[in-house]
């Protein structure tokens, strides 16, 4: 699927910060984060809804999702996370794409009003990657 940027991501030819590289999935920074560390697990395949996703995958996902998790409170010092999917509806790619976002009390994150920040520069975006990619190692 070439005018899918996920695809692109997977295949390395779009540029991503990258934070897990399995088989199956790839999750990476994503560009217009809610909150600094917000990662978008993804599988390979293109896939573009939960229900598309084969069973196969299912368990493997999840695990992923799991370890990202710990992560962002390992990697990061978050409190918790936050771990959602959109599937069709706010989906702003069309490739199955799952969110773990950093939280912390009083982030300001309320319901599905989500602020949004940005990095100062590549290399604060690296820094970020670096920390999570060091925990899932």
């Amino acid at each position: 699927m070439s005018a899918c940027v996920f695809c692109a991501i997977v295949a390395s030819t779009a540029e991503a910060d990258l934070v897990l590289e399995e088989d199956d999935f790839v999750a990476f920074l994503d560009r217009r984060p809610v909150f600094k560390g917000h990662v978008l697990l993804v599988p390979r395949e293109h896939v573009v809804t939960l229900p598309d996703l084969p069973a196969g995958l299912r368990d493997g996902f999840l695990g992923a999702a799991q370890r990202l998790a710990t992560a962002v409170v390992d990697g990061l010092g978050a409190q918790g996370s936050f771990v959602a999917m959109n599937n069709v509806v706010s989906q702003s790619v069309a490739h199955l794409h799952l969110h773990v976002v950093p939280r912390t009390k009083g982030d300001g994150l309320r319901g599905f009003f989500w602020p949004r920040t940005t990095y100062a520069d590549a290399d604060e975006r690296a820094q970020y990657a670096a920390r999570l990619r060091a925990v899932l190692e």
